[in-house]
């Protein structure tokens, strides 16, 4: 999904560095940015972004900028834009979290706090979609049921594949990738097996979380099963498998949390 957003910012340089760094995200589109609250106001009034990078401690105070746009915003609008806090103080975070931002990045920014926050973006939006769907029933063909695991640390998440009375339960730690195929959608299983569903891929996008991330138009991965990602050739490679799963341009930056969850772990770079 990609995000139309606004900077505000009293800091002209700043803005510059922020949009830089949006720049090489294909899911921000630019629209305008301002250096004070009022211009900054009435271009979100104007353009009705769906994401604002706002600073709340200027250097120029008479910029007038903080949270309380925020609250200027809910006097105008039913639904407020997505709000990233971009600032270099940490003590004004727990303020921020009352206003219910949707992140806080410290300045001067990092990468990998961009791609944390869009990652946040896209499954907020798809948790939204999912809670709002009504079920749907497709003539002749099997439905899949995706039955969520309790709130605990032990059980596993269980997928039902529902067809004729024939109920097949996947442990979704076994699945490697999912695969589209036009309106179905293939499941590779860590034995070997396929097992094939008649939902789309991006229903499966909505419904798990990671470790399974979307790579490509085609292919959702479980990133506990790469064993190799080759930027240059820009593939995947499946553990215990010879499978090469390619992955897109526009889903890089998942690439990039893959990359940056693997390092955060017991890692050692060599």
């Amino acid at each position: 999904m990609n995000y139309s957003y606004i900077i505000i910012d009293d800091d002209q340089e700043s803005v510059l560095k922020t949009k830089a760094m949006a720049d090489s995200f294909s899911e921000l589109d630019f629209v305008a940015s301002a250096n004070n609250y009022e211009t900054g106001l009435n271009l979100i009034l104007e353009h009705i972004p769906q994401l604002i990078f706002l600073e709340i401690d200027p250097s120029n105070k008479k910029s007038n900028l903080s949270l309380m746009l925020i609250n200027e915003l809910h006097r105008y609008l039913k639904v407020i834009p997505k709000i990233i806090v971009t600032t270099s103080k940490k003590d004004l975070a727990y303020e921020a979290i009352q206003y219910d931002v949707t992140d806080y990045i410290l300045k001067p920014l990092a990468r990998i706090d961009f791609i944390k926050s869009i990652l946040k973006l896209n499954k907020s939006n798809a948790d939204s979609a999912v809670a709002l769907a009504q079920p749907q029933v497709l003539n002749e063909k099997p439905a899949v049921v995706v039955q969520y695991e309790t709130p605990t640390t032990e059980e596993p998440l269980i997928l039902c594949i529902k067809s004729y009375g024939d109920h097949r339960y996947i442990d979704a730690r076994d699945i490697c990738y999912l695969q589209a195929d036009n309106n179905s959608t293939d499941i590779h299983l860590n034995g070997g097996e396929m097992i094939t569903a008649f939902k789309t891929l991006k229903h499966f996008e909505g419904v798990l979380s990671y470790p399974f991330v979307r790579i490509h138009n085609s292919y959702i991965v479980n990133s506990r099963y790469i064993s190799r990602i080759h930027t240059g050739n820009a593939v995947c490679y499946i553990k215990n498998t010879t499978a090469k799963i390619p992955f897109s341009k526009s889903y890089k930056v998942n690439i990039d949390l893959i990359i940056s969850e693997i390092s955060n772990g017991n890692y050692l770079e060599i």
